[in-house]
């Protein structure tokens, strides 16, 4: 059988004058590897896009982290100059990616930035520069060039009991690899806390009566498949959702001789 397709929003990019639809190599090389999935990316385009019709062609959707944060007047709040940067292009592409995969029944695996837009998208509100808000730590990214460093795995979240994500990597205190400055701040209605940091942070949600596999993680999995279990865990179960979710769609007939 071949392998599943996943989609996977691209970032809207300016590099040296050119503009690129782009997406970090970490997350191909981690469906590919983890997942057993290839992936298509997905143009940020602010207009022009249709989701529906981007998911009839694919069995699952792959939300990765970025640089950029969702605009704040998406959930309802002013945008400061510290809030950026940001990326219309990638907002308008992901978000009503999400909320037609989830009502599909498509697979859905949100990371970093992706958690975020996940709650954006279902109805909920971001806290931004989080390392400032009294009694949480800080949870951005070291600023070294060794990017084993920069993504090391060392921070402790507590997975709930009885959660979806408990019966993927187990209930209880796992580390992991938390990079970023901001969080889910009100809680989507259709959300369900999966993971918190020892500060409280929300660091996995998964969402409350999905038809397949939907779960958002704060984290960065992704860089570690291969090499940490947890994150083999994580991307394996996305690969089988999809797999599951693909072998539901009826197979394209030949064309006649």
């Amino acid at each position: 059988m071949p392998k599943p397709i996943i989609a996977i929003p691209a970032d809207f990019r300016e590099i040296e004058g050119n503009v690129w639809h782009a997406a970090p190599h970490q997350y191909v090389r981690a469906a590919l590897n983890g997942s057993g999935v290839m992936s298509l990316l997905v143009p940020a385009l602010e207009a022009g896009n249709e989701p529906d019709a981007i998911l009839d062609r694919v069995d699952g959707l792959l939300v990765s982290g970025s640089r950029s944060n969702v605009h704040p007047t998406l959930y309802g709040r002013e945008a400061l100059e510290t809030d950026g940067p940001f990326d219309p292009g990638r907002d308008a592409t992901s978000l009503p990616l999400i909320r037609r995969a989830l009502a599909r029944g498509i697979p859905v695996l949100a990371i970093c930035r992706g958690i975020q837009e996940l709650n954006v998208a279902l109805g909920g509100t971001l806290a931004s520069e989080i390392q400032d808000l009294p009694g949480r730590q800080d949870h951005r990214k070291p600023d070294v060039k060794d990017l084993d460093i920069a993504y090391g795995i060392r921070q402790t979240v507590m997975v709930e009991p009885g959660s979806c994500l408990a019966g993927v990597v187990g209930a209880g205190v796992v580390q992991v690899n938390s990079l970023h400055r901001q969080a889910i701040s009100d809680l989507a209605p259709n959300l369900a806390v999966e993971a918190v940091a020892d500060d409280g942070t929300v660091e996995a949600v998964s969402v409350i009566g999905a038809k397949a596999f939907a779960v958002g993680v704060q984290w960065h999995p992704e860089y570690w498949v291969g090499r940490d279990k947890t994150s083999n865990d994580l991307f394996a179960a996305f690969g089988q959702a999809v797999r599951a979710y693909s072998e539901t769609k009826q197979p394209v007939s030949e064309p006649a001789a």
